[in-house]
Order: structure tokens, then sequence, then C-alpha cells
């Protein structure tokens, strides 16, 4: 049932769970909590996290005491642990987990004494006298303390009028061990030399010669450690998402008054300054205002190459500085830097629900008292039919056990936690389960030019020259001069003329022409740089070969900057905003994924079919407002397309939230990154095929987990019933299909 929310403003609470242990009980948290007026909330078996928004009028208090009341604990999550101590200072070793080395013990102990009870039923040589006391003896502590945590949840749930898994192996477990006490107590199954035969399937004895010891036990041992295996999946699931909140520095060295002072990383606020040595994690989002570095970011987007910066360039927390000392000035602090929120996009991602689980747990929450009414029916239905009370109560144990629904539970949040976590490790951040579908259904990729495809840097593309002029002496003199000047298309001339003609001389009588270009002397030569209309005030005219290299770049959609000394035109230099060495192979490879590739642009026609000739797009739509973009989305799903949109600007952030798929290149600005399903931290677009390869891919481990769980109860059921299963191979299964799931899920780890 859906809550009715409030108009008011709505708060959202994340809150830890204790005592859920299977998917039934997560169904019936998020249904409680769901009836209270104004909360919505949806509640995470794996990450064992319930993620509500209330309205006016309810307090977190009310929300934890509605979950008590249905029988578990809640607590928001503890704040931020205080910042780790400094390298000089002794650190403890890491604590284990409490709730998983308490499993481990009770998982280990049932095990030993297990283990001699199951060998005695299932081998009949190994039957000396009075052998069953031994199995009682021995069963009595697997039944009554291993399988406490089951019993007790089972009570728990009974006291609330609900069923859960617990109940299942609870009721099962018992009824083995209660018929067991009966046999030998008041039955012939005490008499010394009894014999005991077993059988994969049930066997048709007297009843009070029956004893099932070996079900109790065996069944409470396999469950404790299917819980087990599926409690370590769940911590490397979640590893992806440790390892990333970790990853920062815990400590700094700011400057305090002209001094360096070294403090916590908390303690940091935006405008200070601090310094990174080389080799040191940079401890936050900053901009560098002194030295110069290569910052290798590869833990964060996944980038082997380190990236240069200097003065004036943003680096980004938890990167590691690879060589020179750099001073950085913070601009973002705490859950504002790209970490924290790289984090909370994983976290958020990981307890959302994908629709198919949706479906799992509304199964999940009517399967077990179906099942308790399914195990009655075989029961009774075998006592009719053969009036073998022995084997009547055989199949109706073997049907409570081997149904417990743990598979479902974990089928699509173990995937998400592995899949977003990977995706986080390569630099994709998946904002949530329902981005999964989206990705299956794609056909056609719009992709923004400039920023996306290009650099979005003007750049020296081509130098033409005049007869016998040298190509280093024109890029010299014109660089020289640019070099003065701050424009754009001026500063891609300047960088190329310093990387290839070295060092620049300085103008004299340097002028700035608006709208024309640039005038001064360089090195005795009176120097214009700029457009057709300057040399033309200048009486100076093009020679054929020079206007045809100026009519060649304009027709590519280039721009041609002329460049004359001395009263004659002695060249034409090309610039253009360079396409991105990765992009044709991103084409190339989301094709490969079955999609039709879009170039959108408000560039004009000519440029833009330029680009799209290097990467291999065919089809091209060009000299687009920035507000039209979002009508360039809608027309295509009009068509009939599902739409992926990949930009970064923020004037794709409306068409980024229009198209069915939404990937946003981490390297652009908040307004797009905040509009997209997926974030690309590094702006790579080969990130983008792999993000939808990935996202795919986690799709299809959930299908394939959710096929298994559904497949193996709809066939284990019926063989049950039919008394084709030994109630103790049926709790192995059972146990087995849980871990089945969770390894299936651990194979994303290793997506590439």
């Amino acid at each position: 049932m859906t809550s009715t929310v409030h108009d008011g403003p709505i708060t959202a609470v994340e809150l830890s769970i204790g005592g859920m242990t299977c998917a039934s009980c997560a169904a019936r948290i998020e249904k409680k909590l769901n009836r209270m007026d104004g909360v919505e909330a949806t509640v995470n078996y794996a990450t064992e996290k319930a993620h509500v928004s209330y309205g006016d009028g309810v307090r977190v208090e009310d929300l934890i005491a509605t979950v008590v009341k249905t029988g578990y604990t809640a607590e928001e999550p503890a704040p931020p642990a205080p910042p780790a101590p400094a390298p000089d200072e002794e650190q403890p070793a890491a604590a284990p987990d409490p709730v998983l080395a308490a499993l481990r013990q009770r998982l280990l102990v049932s095990a030993a004494l297990a283990l001699p009870v199951v060998l005695l039923a299932m081998i009949p040589a190994l039957q000396f006298d009075n052998w069953q006391w031994l199995s009682l003896t021995l069963a009595a502590p697997v039944v009554v303390w291993g399988g406490l945590p089951f019993h007790r949840a089972a009570w728990t749930n009974a006291r609330h009028g609900a069923a859960t898994m617990d109940t299942l192996v609870s009721v099962g477990t018992l009824a083995a061990f209660a018929w067991s006490l009966w046999a030998l107590f008041f039955g012939h199954a005490g008499m010394p030399g009894m014999r005991h035969g077993f059988d994969l399937t049930i066997s048709r004895t007297d009843g009070s010669s029956a004893i099932y010891l070996e079900v109790a036990a065996g069944v409470v041992t396999f469950i404790l450690l299917g819980r087990y295996l599926e409690a370590r999946s769940k911590r490397k699931a979640g590893a992806a998402l440790k390892a990333l909140l970790e990853l920062g520095a815990k400590d700094v060295v700011v400057l305090r008054a002209g001094k360096e002072v070294r403090i916590p990383v908390a303690a940091l606020t935006v405008g200070d300054r601090f310094v990174v040595r080389p080799g040191e994690k940079i401890a936050t989002d900053g901009t560098v205002v002194e030295g110069s570095s290569a910052v290798d970011a590869s833990m964060l987007t996944g980038e082997s190459v380190p990236v240069e910066v200097s003065v004036g360039d943003s680096v980004t927390g938890a990167t590691v500085n690879t060589s020179g000392r750099l001073l950085v000035e913070a601009t973002r602090v705490g859950a504002d830097t790209q970490l924290a929120r790289m984090a909370k996009l994983v976290e958020d991602a990981q307890n959302g629900k994908a629709e198919v689980q949706r479906l799992a747990d509304r199964i999940s929450g009517v399967f077990v008292p179906v099942v308790l009414v399914l195990a009655l029916a075989t029961w009774a239905g075998w006592l009719l039919a053969t009036d073998d009370a022995t084997a009547a109560f055989t199949a109706a144990v073997a049907v409570l056990i081997i149904a417990c629904p743990c598979a479902l539970g974990l089928a699509t949040p173990t995937a998400l936690m592995v899949g977003t976590g990977r995706g986080a490790q390569l630099g994709i951040l998946i904002k949530g389960p329902e981005v999964l579908e989206s990705t299956r259904r794609v056909d056609t990729v719009v992709l923004d030019k400039t920023g996306t495809v290009t650099t979005g840097r003007m750049t020296l593309a081509g130098v033409v020259t005049a007869e016998g002029v040298d190509e280093a002496e024109l890029l010299r003199l014109a660089g020289s001069l640019e070099h003065a000047s701050e424009h754009p298309i001026a500063r891609a001339v300047a960088t190329a003329a310093a990387e290839r003609a070295g060092t620049l001389p300085v103008p004299e009588g340097f002028e700035n022409l608006a709208g024309l270009g640039v005038q001064g002397v360089v090195d005795g030569h009176a120097v214009l740089v700029g457009r057709e209309q300057l040399m033309a005030d200048w009486a100076i005219t093009l020679p054929d070969g020079l206007a045809r290299a100026k009519a060649a770049a304009e027709a590519e959609g280039s721009t041609a900057v002329l460049v004359a000394w001395d009263g004659a035109a002695r060249g034409v230099l090309t610039v253009a905003d360079a396409v991105k060495d990765t992009s044709a192979e991103a084409v190339a490879r989301l094709r490969e994924l079955g999609l039709t590739p879009v170039l959108l642009t408000g560039d004009n026609r000519a440029v833009a079919e330029t680009v799209a000739r290097e990467v291999g797009i065919d089809e091209v739509i060009a000299e687009v407002l920035p507000q039209d973009k979002v009508d360039v989305v809608r027309r295509l799903q009009t068509q009939g397309r599902t739409v992926a949109m990949v930009g970064d600007g923020v004037n794709d952030a409306a068409a980024l939230a229009q198209a069915d798929l939404g990937l946003a290149m981490g390297t652009g600005t908040d307004a797009a990154i905040e509009a997209g399903d997926l974030t690309l931290v590094r702006g790579d677009l080969r990130v983008a095929a792999d993000a939808i390869r990935l996202s795919r891919r986690t799709l299809a481990t959930i299908k394939g987990n959710l096929f298994w769980a559904f497949g193996y109860n709809v066939a284990a059921l019926p063989l049950a019933a039919a008394g084709l299963l030994n109630p103790m191979i049926a709790g192995a299964a059972m146990a087995f299909s849980s871990v089945f799931v969770v390894t299936n899920s651990l194979r994303l780890r290793s997506f590439r």
C-alpha cells in the first residue's frame, strides 16, 4: 500500500535496520512504514537499510517505533567516524565484524556436532547399540542453540501475527526434533539394537521407530552455512563503496599565518590553502594557486595516465600528487566534494529497487503463508492417500524447508551492490536501479559535440605558408603577438607556437583590434594576425595558394587566421575545436552495442559534418540553439526511438533529463551531472559504451538470479510435496540456492 504524502516539505532519512533474516522481513517492515500517514519507504534486505521520506507531523522516533513494533531494530546511521590519527600515531588493527564472527562460531560448533549425527543416520554400518541416544545428545544443542536465531525470529514474527522464512526453518526443524523425541521416549526408536536406513527420497517405516535427528541438525547447519556465506558475500559486495569512502586523505597541512600546520581533513573550510607534497593525496577539491605537477586520478576515474596541472587548474580530493609541490585553495569540503558525491550516488543506487525486485518482494510477502498451507495440505494428502503418518510428516517437513525464498530476496540487491560498486571503481556512477532497465531498451545515442566528442578547446589544426616562408618563423612571429591576447583562438595559436617554435619574443606596440585581430612589432617586423578585413585595411591581398587554403578551412567549418608582415601575406593558420583521440573508437563501440549515434551541436553544419566524418557518425543535427536541444530529443522519441543523451554543459541538462537515459560527463557542469542517470567521471567518451555495457550486464545478472530463484522454488516444491526429497537434502539445496545467487552477482567484480 502506498501512503499519502502531505503537501508540506518532505524530509528523507536513512535507517539502519537490524534483525532482518530474509526478503519477507524487508517486505513486512516496508509495508508497516508505508501504512503510516505521510510516509514513503523502501527497505533493502542486502544493505540492511530503510530509505524513508516523510512529511510534517512525522518524527524519526515514530518511524523507529513502528519498526520496533514490527519486531526489528532501527536506528539512524552513526555520524562519520572521527578523523584517523596522523601517520606517526599508532593505529589499531581493523576490528572484525562481530555479527559475522558470532555467526561463524555458531556454524563451526553446529557443524562439529551435526556431522557425526548425519554420518550415523546415513551409514547403517556405523550404527552401534544405543547410537540413537548419542545422536540425540549431539543434535539437541544444534537444534536448540544453533537454530536459536531462527526460533527467536520465528517467535517474534508469530507475536506480530506474521510468518517469514525463519518460521519455515524453525517449524520444520522443531517438528523433526519433536517427532524424534516422541519416537525415542514413547515409541520403539529408543530400543537397544535399533537400526535406521537412509534414503534420498522419503521412506515409509513404522512412525514410532523413525527418528529425524539428522534432518533437524543437518538443516540447521546447512542454513547457518548459507547465512554465513551470504553475510560474507554481502560484505564483499559492499566493499567497493567502503573502499571509495576510505579513499580520501585523513589529515592535511594548511598554511596558517605563513606557517604549515597539520590538521584533520574534517577541519578544512572553503578558502583554506593547503600544501600537497609529491606522493601525498590531495585533501579536498580545490584550485592550484602555486606550483605544477602531474596528478594521478586513477582511483576516481579509472584513467591510468596522470593529468598535468598548474596554477589555475582544478584538482579533486583523493587524487594523488605524483611529482611537484602544490599549494591548493579549497573550493569544496565535506559532503560537497566530488568523492563524497560519488559515494552518495553509489549508496543511493544500492538502496534503490529495480522494478523486477518489487515483484520479487511482493511474492516473498505472500510466499511463506502459502507454503505453510501447502505443507499442511501435503501432510493431509499423504495421510489420506497412504495412511502413513511417517511419510506424510516427512513430505510436509521437506516442503517447509525447501521453500525458503532467500534467493529471491538477494537476487537484485547483491547484483546491484556489486555492479554499482564496480562501476564506481571504473569511474561510472549509476544513479539507481531503474537506470538499468533504460540501458536495455536504448537504440539511439545523441552525442553533444563540444566537450563530449571534441575537447571543447580551440587548437591549431593546420599551417599553410606562402612561397619562401619558413613555418617555424611564421608561428614564432604570429604566436608572440597572439600570446598577448586573451581570445580563445589567440591562445590556441600562442600555445602551438610555444610548443613548436620555442621561446616567443615580446612584441612592441601591441594593439588588439576588436573583431579584426591584433597588430604589433616583433623583431623589427610590423606583424598583422587576424581576419581578411584586417589585411584589406592595410591593402594586403592574398596570393592564390593562401586564398585556396583559407576557403578550404572555412568549408570544413574551421577558423582561418591570416598572418602578414612587412606589407605581405605570409601564411594561413587553421584553428578548430579538436576531436578527442578516443571519440572515433567510442562511436565504433556504441555501434557494436546496437546503438545509432547522432551528433547534436549548435555549431554550423560544415563544422558538425567534418567532426561527424572524422568519428564515423552518419546522422548530424546542427545549428541547434541550447534551449532547443530538449526538443530534438523529444522529436527523436516521437519517432519511436529510445534515446540516450551524452552531454557535459549547463545547456545539456534539460536534454539529459528528457532523454530515456542521460549520461553526464563528469568533467562537465554540476547541472549536467545532476540531470544525468549515469555519470562518467572522466571525460572519455569510450566510458559511455562501458557504462551501457556494465548496466546491461548488471541487469542480465539480476534477471539470471531471479530466474534461478523462481525456477528453484517452482521446481523444488512439487518434488518435496511428492515425497521425492529427503528433508535434509532439501535444506542443503535451499541454503546453496542463496549462495549461488550471491556468487553469481560477485562475478560482476571482474567486469573490464
